[in-house]
């Protein structure tokens, strides 16, 4: 289980499609919310730099599984409507993440689907909340594709510029990820402190 968290270990066994699997589940599957997406797209685009994968066959097929992937969890929540908010928590759902991704979605209206892509466990409720609200599809489709297009193209070539600019930055690379980590966790924190105070 600890290596489907491993970035590096992700790549290096299950390859590009590997990849694209984490990054469909992550956004598309109940169950993905605790799957690593912001640092394994950032690893990809650092390994493609180092010649381990395609660059433009990274993004183009990471995209595309993240727009699939959300498109999945809309239909998901405008098929499950509000009995999803009757759901007992279980292992692979606590009604807390589905509260917090409806009131990002309140929050941040429409671009919440883009937003979205950049807040880990949000990432993965937002589209399920936007097809519980019946937000009406290609609306959703044309946010959903920006969103996907961005999160993938910036972290992958983020990496892979960081990869290609910096000298031995593979020494640097834990480090990286625990900062990217850290920073797609802020928004979280913050809202947990503004609930604590």
């Amino acid at each position: 289980m600890e290596n489907l968290l491993d970035p590096i270990f992700i790549i290096k066994t299950l390859g590009i499609l590997g990849v694209f699997a984490i990054i469909f589940a992550e956004t598309g599957l109940f169950f993905g919310f605790f799957l690593p997406g912001d640092s394994l797209l950032f690893t990809a685009g650092f390994l493609a730099s180092q010649g381990y994968l395609s660059i433009a066959l990274l993004v183009g097929g990471s995209a595309l599984f993240a727009i699939v992937g959300d498109s999945v969890g809309y239909a998901f929540g405008k098929k499950t409507g509000p009995a999803i908010f009757n759901k007992e928590n279980s292992r692979f759902f606590n009604k807390h993440h589905i509260e917090r991704a409806k009131v990002f979605y309140e929050k941040h209206g429409r671009k919440t689907i883009i937003l979205a892509r950049f807040v880990p466990i949000v990432r993965t409720f937002a589209p399920i909340i936007a097809g519980v609200g019946e937000m009406e599809y290609r609306t959703f489709l044309f946010f959903n594709i920006i969103g996907g297009v961005l999160w993938t193209f910036g972290l992958s070539f983020l990496g892979y510029w960081l990869g290609n600019t910096i000298p031995n930055v593979d020494q640097y690379l834990l480090p990286i990820i625990l900062v990217i980590i850290f920073l797609s966790l802020i928004p979280i924190i913050i809202e947990f402190l503004k609930k604590k105070v």
